[in-house]
């Protein structure tokens, strides 16, 4: 056991966020997120829902200050329609890193950027459209 991380953060995903560099991206996503043939490594957090991942892996990773750092997945046909569960997701995200913006990619697109990501983390989230994109940013000097 080590003091102050996240009990959900396991060997394997605190590995791979220690591991990543910086303008590395993870993606966090629904149970329904096409995750198994994305490409990249996949990582499940069945027991945990999509804020609750969001928060331990933001309680660790710092986040680029680049545009597109924090990005979610937009509803079809709908790019301006916050889902419940976005909604809960962009608040995590502002509590860690209140001077961001998230930023937003059609289903095409930021299905793209996430088979390209460092991991894929499955939550156990059931509402549909909570996935988010984190791109990794430097601890200062």
């Amino acid at each position: 056991m080590l003091k102050n991380i996240d009990p959900i953060l396991g060997p394997e995903l605190l590995a791979i966020l220690r591991a990543m560099g910086h303008g590395e991206d993870i993606a966090i996503v629904d149970r329904n997120y096409p995750a198994l043939t994305a490409g990249p490594t996949l990582i499940r957090q069945d027991g945990n829902d999509g804020p609750r991942t969001l928060d331990a892996v933001l309680s660790v990773l710092p986040i680029d200050t680049s545009a597109q750092a924090l990005t979610r997945m937009e509803v079809r046909d709908k790019p301006e329609v916050l889902m419940p569960v976005m909604t809960d997701l962009v608040a995590v995200a502002q509590r860690h890193a209140p001077d961001r913006v998230v930023g937003s990619l059609t289903a095409s697109d930021f299905k793209a950027r996430a088979a390209k990501a460092a991991a894929i983390v499955v939550t156990g989230e059931s509402r549909v459209y909570g996935n988010i994109l984190v791109r990794k940013g430097t601890l200062p000097a």
